[in-house]
């Protein structure tokens, strides 16, 4: 079981029935959402600034990250997510969420190393349980 995950998506029913698959699937302790790639920089930035000596910082093993948002959109997050600025955040890995399976993006979303997986929308305890082994 990961500790903590970030949900990045910009529909409150999807990210419900992420969280619900989640705790099901007794995959994470912690989901925490984003309703788009500048509300999870955001919660990086706090993160990066949180100096806390006496315990190490807390933050997602595991980003489930939406394409298609208003306001940032997940190529966006991922070309800022991927720069020096985060690389304290290198260790995350990222599971692309997508209601479209565009070839191109597939080959796109190879091109970012800590995006380990593509994956239809809705999520299910079956792709969970097949994350679980692949991470």
């Amino acid at each position: 079981m990961l500790d903590q995950i970030l949900c990045v998506d910009d529909d409150p029913i999807t990210l419900m029935l992420c969280k619900k698959v989640i705790i099901k699937a007794s995959f994470s302790n912690e989901i925490i959402t984003s309703q788009n790639g500048e509300e999870a920089l955001d919660y990086f930035n706090k993160l990066k600034h949180t100096n806390s000596e006496s315990e190490l910082k807390k933050h997602p093993q595991l980003i489930f990250l939406d394409l298609n948002m208003p306001v940032m959109g997940g190529w966006e997050f991922l070309d800022i997510f991927n720069t020096d600025d985060y690389s304290e955040f290198n260790t995350i890995k990222v599971v692309v969420l997508s209601s479209t399976i565009d070839p191109e993006d597939l080959e796109k979303a190879r091109s970012y190393p800590m995006v380990i997986d593509f994956l239809s929308k809705p999520i299910t305890t079956s792709m969970l349980e097949y994350l679980k082994n692949k991470i």
